[in-house]
């Protein structure tokens, strides 16, 4: 029997980083997208280390020294920063597997997975917050990073994809006037643990790798090539696990787009995963609320509108938040034969008026053929170290009651209180006692904002 985890942990919208006792891989800094319809890219001829695909795909090839440094724990960040696009848009990090010694490749021709999405939130760049970080939970990915039969073969290049158009912001945003910049992209990779070295137990197969925005052959019920039959939103992969392994696992990533007058990303649908022909999965997408994300927003949009909106009505209005995660959704299969397996998505109910928009899906399996994956942290995390730029507040913690003390010279504008689910508990203006006495014991992620604009986060435990 198929053994059903979902994995929903991604500290969204929150600016993570790490303390000086991690061990931080930085891949991408700063690097700058433009307009995803530009044919050249204005910074192709800059010696800085990047492979610049498209203006809307970047790669960059890790070497060896980054390679060694990655422990058994792994998260990534994400930062995107804000230029002249102001609408969401979607992103993404992919690890492809490029023959060994080439000094470049093209991106269609080599195998890819998704490692994580993101929606960039309604940003002005003359206005604070200007950037957003998305961190993730990655220790399955440290396996695949340390193997050493896949270093053997192939140089391991980490990519960055944001599409964005500058063309609103041309005429809205003040000093983007005849620019082509979108955004702004940081990428890294973050032990806490000590180098970890090379394995040979990992077993990674890529099924499916979503296409880009222009390319409309995603899952969809009106191309051939996007469904197992016109009509029906159900699309089934075949992939051929090498050997017997003893531990598995599934990661998918599926998100809902079509902004046309209802189009299917204003309507939650039931998705129902299946593993050779067994039902794996279900879920219904999109968060209780998008309140969490609102102030990483700063381009006024009708999204989240000129005020708060109650839970009830978000649940009835999205498939996802803008300044928000896209999860990854993981499905443990346990112990697996080797052969040819299938995996099926299906989204029934699934309408595309006009035959118009569709759900990037990607996918990949995994598994080693000794000893568990890593558990995802649902069940808690036993460190509660300090992560971020810098430690710039305390939490003192009396009974049931958290005290939020600024520990910088800037004081206290904001503070969040999430689960480590990543669900805002309370978000109140400036520093100030919380009261968790109606909590579960646990971990809990606080995340402070000071006046300077630095956003610092803690992991804190409530017993």
């Amino acid at each position: 029997m198929i053994k059903q985890l979902l994995v929903a942990l991604s500290i969204a919208g929150m600016a993570t980083g790490a303390s000086a006792d991690n061990t931080t891989v930085r891949i991408f800094d700063e690097v700058v997208f433009y307009d995803g319809y530009m044919g050249s890219h204005p910074d192709k001829d800059l010696d800085d280390g990047v492979l610049r695909h498209r203006t809307s795909l970047c790669a960059v090839k890790l070497t060896d020294e980054q390679l060694d440094k990655i422990g058994n724990d792994l998260t990534m960040n994400v930062t995107v920063g804000a230029c002249c696009d102001n609408y969401d848009r979607i992103g993404n990090v992919n690890l492809a597997f490029v023959p060994k010694g080439s000094e470049s490749y093209e991106n269609g021709t080599v195998q890819r997975i998704e490692l994580g999405r993101f929606i960039t939130p309604f940003m002005d760049m003359n206005k604070r917050p200007r950037q957003i970080t998305y961190g993730y939970w990655m220790d399955y990915l440290s396996l695949i990073l340390r193997d050493s039969r896949l270093r053997q073969t192939y140089d391991l290049w980490m990519e960055l994809e944001i599409f964005g158009m500058p063309y609103t912001a041309n005429s809205q945003v003040k000093g983007c006037e005849n620019r082509s910049d979108v955004f702004k992209g940081t990428l890294e990779l973050i032990s806490e643990s000590q180098p970890a070295g090379t394995t040979d137990k990992n077993i990674i197969v890529p099924i499916v790798m979503k296409n880009p925005e222009y390319i409309t052959l995603n899952l969809n019920n009106y191309q051939t090539e996007a469904t197992d039959e016109i009509g029906t939103t159900k699309k089934t992969y075949t992939f051929t696990v090498p050997e017997d392994v003893t531990d598995s696992q599934i990661v998918l990533v599926i998100s809902n787009h079509g902004a046309n007058e209802g189009g299917e990303e204003y309507t939650r649908r039931q998705h129902f995963i299946y593993v050779d022909d067994e039902l794996a999965l279900t879920f219904l997408p999109g968060r209780e609320s998008c309140e969490p994300f609102r102030r990483y927003n700063t381009q006024a949009n009708t999204v989240y509108g000129y005020s708060e909106r109650k839970d009830e009505w978000w649940q009835t209005y999205r498939n996802w938040c803008p300044g928000d995660v896209l999860d990854n959704r993981i499905i443990n299969l346990g112990a697996l034969s080797r052969g040819e397996h299938t995996v099926t998505v299906s989204v029934p109910d699934a309408v595309f008026i006009n035959n118009q928009g569709d759900f990037p899906v990607s996918i990949f399996f995994q598994g080693v053929s000794e000893g568990k994956l890593p558990v995802p942290p649902t069940s808690g995390i036993e460190s509660v170290e300090g992560f971020g730029p810098s430690n710039s507040f305390i939490v003192n913690m009396s009974g049931r009651t958290l005290s939020i003390i600024a520990n910088a010279s800037a004081p206290i504008e904001w503070i969040e209180v999430r689960d480590i689910n990543g669900r805002c508990l309370r978000r109140q203006h400036g520093a100030g006692d919380i009261d968790a006495s109606g909590w579960a014991a646990g971990t809990y992620l606080v995340s402070v904002e000071t006046e300077d604009g630095l956003i610092t986060t803690r992991k804190t435990v409530i017993r």
